[in-house]
């Protein structure tokens, strides 16, 4: 598989990307720090790009499939790259319009680029490969996020805002550079199948897949829990920078989270050696909500890194073990309906998480905000392990209980 130059471009580019991407975010929380006072007007300037992002989606999926990946990835690079110019307007004129500008383009350009670039994998490498590519792909997106965390909190102390832009908009220009060069021998549909375009979501056959199967609602429905934390991340570390009076805290917390998280994803088919998916899944949403009771002391600068650091190494274990629930549990003629019904999920309760948590900080401050979070992460969790429990000697969960993470 690593001598496939295809491999190397996509993971190349999926780091400078990622490098870019960062780059950006640390910048607009920095912009958004000195031009926007209320933390519930900050969730609405993100919570716009991420309505971009949410309605574009089904259309984005569509266009995917209809044409050639490569094409669609150049595209979506290059309306990413131009959104950079609108945040530098922004910076220019001081306008908080410009940023939502911005922020429009760069999730829409994302709703186009991720899924080709999902779609892409299997088509560069053979299928016993593809685990494998996907595994080593989340690694190199992670590395990037921490690498871009750490550069930009400290470019963002040393120099004026703009030139972060443009170290980004330079990544965003690598990246489309880099597409060019991939070779994907793919045939091109002259049309969708009929049935598809009679059924153009796929979702209300999804619905009574997951009606019928207990402990995937349930674990899907447990995925609220990092949700709780990851939708208002942003508005915390902005938070926490104010509390403690220092903008270079933003890039350290990223980091920590950022390697944390990477930590995790490496030891968890350890973990899944010992531990049931489920006895994992239960476990480390405790250590969530417990993660959230610990920001409490986010005037702390060492407790607030240790907090995010606990969150990320619990969420590297979390998610591959959700994944592999579903991937196991959901029939696999019904994997790309259930992953994207899934993925739009998560962005609708990302939004409702972001909003709510700009509304808390401005209504009852942080502290009281993750107690809060802390306290529905700990019900959640308790309330579907006692359904678990109930279900444990089912069939459901009898043919993968003893299974093991790979």
């Amino acid at each position: 598989m690593f001598r496939n130059r295809n491999v190397w471009i996509l993971l190349t580019g999926e780091f400078i990307a990622g490098v870019g991407l960062w780059l950006g975010i640390i910048g607009n929380l920095e912009f958004m720090q000195e031009k926007v006072p209320s933390d519930f007007m900050k969730s609405l300037i993100l919570g716009a790009g991420l309505l971009a992002g949410v309605l574009i989606g089904p259309f984005a999926g569509k266009i995917t499939d209809q044409l050639r990946k490569k094409t669609v990835m150049l595209a979506s690079g290059f309306v990413r790259a131009i959104s950079v110019i609108f945040m530098l307007i922004a910076i220019q004129q001081d306008s908080v319009l410009w940023m939502i500008v911005f922020l429009v383009f760069i999730q829409m350009s994302a709703a186009f680029y991720f899924p080709a670039l999902q779609a892409a994998l299997p088509l560069v490498v053979k299928e016993k490969e593809l685990l494998q590519l996907n595994g080593i792909h989340m690694n190199v997106s992670t590395l990037s996020r921490v690498l871009g965390t750490a550069v930009a909190g400290i470019l963002v102390v040393q120099l004026p805002l703009s030139m972060v832009y443009l170290f980004s908009l330079l990544a965003y220009l690598g990246l489309f550079g880099v597409t060019w060069l991939l070779q994907i021998n793919e045939e091109l549909p002259k049309a969708l199948p009929k049935e598809a375009k009679q059924r153009p979501a796929g979702f209300s056959e999804v619905f009574p897949i997951i009606k019928g199967l207990p402990i995937v609602f349930m674990t899907l429905i447990l995925t609220l829990v990092p949700l709780l934390f990851i939708g208002g991340f942003n508005l915390m570390v902005i938070n926490i920078s104010e509390i403690q009076n220092d903008p270079a805290i933003k890039g350290w917390i990223y980091t920590a989270e950022g390697i944390a998280f990477m930590i995790g994803a490496f030891v968890i088919k350890r973990i899944g050696e010992s531990f049931s998916p489920y006895s994992i899944l239960f476990g480390f949403s405790f250590v969530i909500g417990f993660s959230q009771f610990l920001l409490f002391f986010a005037y702390i600068p060492a407790l607030s890194i240790l907090s995010f650091a606990i969150f990320g190494f619990a969420v590297g274990c979390f998610f591959p073990t959700a994944a592999t629930i579903f991937q196991t549990r959901i029939p696999k003629e019904f994997h790309g309906r259930f992953f994207s019904f899934r993925n739009m999920l998560d962005r609708i309760i990302f939004q409702v998480v972001l909003l709510l948590t700009g509304l808390l900080l401005d209504l009852i401050g942080l502290p009281l905000m993750v107690v809060v979070f802390g306290i529905l992460s700990f019900a959640m969790t308790s309330v579907f392990y006692l359904r678990f429990r109930k279900l444990k000697s089912s069939p459901e969960l009898a043919s993968t209980h003893g299974g093991t993470i790979n």
